[in-house]
């Protein structure tokens, strides 16, 4: 990569929508030179092929410690993405200790395990569906938040039932977790405090269970821990429950929020599925893949100077996953890699799960909570659609998460 600061896209902490932006870095090449928040450099891979290959690099690790920047004073102590790199837990480990710790948490996620799980979230989608309606008729004008009634509180539900987390805490959860993740606009201040709040609450969780023992993965991680003191350390259990309640939600809230605003724009789309010619697994895969729910997501670092599709980047550049822009690659998805297309044939080799290693331990839960949900509120409601134009939708103040920051919606044709 080029030693020329001058020709790096600065990234505008605020975000919003990513495609315009990825389509003119895209036509330079298949990776960028960034300028993260800071001030540091960095570098984002664009092109699907080559997203691919990085993700599963045997070169390119998670582990903050090959990120040499931020140990060594050139980047400030309250930098509000050290978050990212300093967090503990499986997302930022390489080789034995990611495989020790994803080993913990992965049978909780097979395709069998979440199955059992499917009429629990069949009958949450049923009373949340209840709530929307009823928050469409109490509104004065028949209008209701898509995303406060429904597509919020199933996957915040279902994760923290998963977990042991009573409801009390489930507000204040996505409220944090939204600062400290998503809202990537805000000062290193708020952020610090959120992570400190963030970090007491989940202790507190896990006091709770470790006081009251059940049956819920909260509870079996303190128990690994406790048969094995070298398995989880405090640390990790607190950044593994952090890295679940906060992926476990936020992901699936932006997938069904983007899948419902793609296919009220796209009713010829609808009627494909409505009519049996397509599946609800097609309109996730497709949704992954159009419109992603996370767009450029931080931290890898190549463990030596690393070639990828023809560009240099060099050892330890803290280096972001734009999966948004792979989804919208023209070189892989076709020339109408920019139309949303539910029986295009790519769809389901989308990269938003992530690739190799670290691919998303959770996909198999957030694909049961989308196709139900999906299922569920277009069967009851065929004709919702949006309140407001589209592109007058509130984008997310932020780079990494992709969607709207709400969602208002007519459940019937006025």
């Amino acid at each position: 990569m080029s030693s020329d600061r001058a020709s790096a896209h600065v990234i505008d902490p605020a975000g919003g929508c990513p495609h315009a932006l990825n389509a003119r870095l895209r036509a330079r090449g298949p990776v960028a030179e960034v300028v993260l928040p800071g001030g540091v450099p960095g570098a984002v891979v664009l092109g699907h092929e080559a997203l691919k290959e990085f993700l599963a690099h045997p070169d390119v690790a998670k582990d903050a410690r090959h990120f040499p920047a931020l140990h060594d004073g050139t980047i400030a102590p309250d930098w509000p993405l050290r978050v990212f790199a300093n967090a503990q837990g499986m997302h930022t480990a390489d080789g034995a200790d990611h495989r020790r710790l994803r080993s913990l948490v992965a049978n909780a996620f097979t395709v069998r395990q979440v199955e059992r799980l499917r009429p629990r979230i069949e009958e949450l989608t049923a009373a949340l569906l209840d709530d929307l309606d009823r928050a469409a008729a109490e509104s004065p004008d028949g209008v209701a938040d898509l995303r406060t009634h429904f597509a919020l509180p199933l996957p915040m539900s279902v994760i923290c039932e998963l977990l042991g987390v009573d409801p009390e805490h489930r507000g204040r959860l996505h409220e944090l977790s939204n600062t400290v993740i998503i809202a990537t606009d805000t000062t290193p201040a708020q952020v610090m405090a959120a992570v400190r709040e963030l970090v007491e609450l989940i202790g507190t969780i896990a006091a709770a269970r470790r006081a009251a023992p059940g049956d819920d993965l909260t509870s079996a991680l303190i128990a690994a821990r406790e048969d094995d003191g070298d398995r989880l350390e405090e640390a990790e259990l607190i950044g593994t429950m952090r890295l679940m309640l906060v992926a476990g939600h936020e992901t699936t809230l932006n997938l069904i929020t983007n899948a419902v605003r793609a296919l009220c724009t796209h009713r010829d789309q609808l009627a494909l599925v409505l009519e049996g010619k397509a599946t609800w697994s097609d309109v996730v895969d497709e949704t992954l893949r159009f419109d992603g729910p996370v767009s450029w997501f931080p931290f890898r670092y190549p463990t030596r100077d690393l070639t990828v599709d023809g560009t240099l980047i060099p050892r330890g550049t803290p280096v972001l996953a734009g999966y948004t822009a792979a989804g919208r690659d023209e070189a892989f998805h076709g020339p109408d890699a920019g139309r949303f297309d539910i029986t295009r044939a790519t769809a389901a080799r989308n990269l938003s799960f992530g690739h190799g290693a670290h691919y998303c331990v959770g996909a198999p839960l957030a694909r049961l909570e989308a196709t139900t949900a999906l299922e569920a509120l277009f069967t009851r409601f065929p004709d919702l659609d949006l309140a407001v134009p589209e592109p007058e939708l509130p984008h997310q103040r932020s780079f990494i998460g992709n969607s709207v920051e709400s969602l208002p919606v007519r459940l019937a044709r006025g």
